[in-house]
């Protein structure tokens, strides 16, 4: 039994430590989400966590944008506005004693004990923490693609160029 909690276990850490998958954001603080604006324009924007990269959180975006024109029947989307935020932030680590003989004390019920001082201890250590979130609107459209806006992209050339760089989350 401890086995089997200790095997849960190591599987759900190893769950949390691994970059956001392509997914609604519907089922997770992370994801994929749009918002219809019009019958051919669609806002979306896809939120990574901490472990996933800027290029794979651009490219989540493009691929649900080529998704959505196919779902929708169109051929070809433009990208009107598009943006990739970076969120940073500091967190703390390692608060506490810095070596095993600070702060300790003597009790004759509970023996030797440690003791933290949350006024006067501070961190040892700071870890940046960033965190990517894109956002574009887009507008579809049937036919070919015009050759000259570079903003234009062909739904389906693109699904299946990124077809390969798509991690889903894993079958439940």
């Amino acid at each position: 039994m401890r086995m089997i909690m200790l095997a849960a276990l190591a599987g759900l850490l190893a769950a949390c430590a691994t970059a956001t998958p392509y997914q609604p954001a519907a089922n997770a603080a992370y994801g994929f989400s749009e918002q219809r604006i019009e019958n051919n324009r669609v806002r979306i924007s896809f939120r990574g966590n901490s472990l996933t990269d800027r290029e794979t959180v651009d490219t989540y975006l493009l691929y649900r944008a080529a998704e959505i024109t196919i779902e929708n029947g169109h051929d070809y989307f433009v990208v009107a506005n598009r943006a990739t935020d970076e969120h940073r932030r500091l967190q703390a680590e390692n608060f506490g004693p810095r070596s095993p003989f600070d702060y300790w004390y003597f009790s004759p019920r509970f023996g030797w004990r440690s003791w933290y001082d949350p006024f006067w201890d501070e961190p040892n250590s700071y870890r940046e923490i960033t965190r990517y979130e894109a956002v574009a609107e887009i507008a579809m459209f049937d036919g070919a693609k015009p050759a000259n806006d570079a903003n234009a992209f062909d739904a389906r050339e693109v699904q299946t160029n990124l077809q390969g760089r798509i991690v889903r989350p894993p079958a439940s």
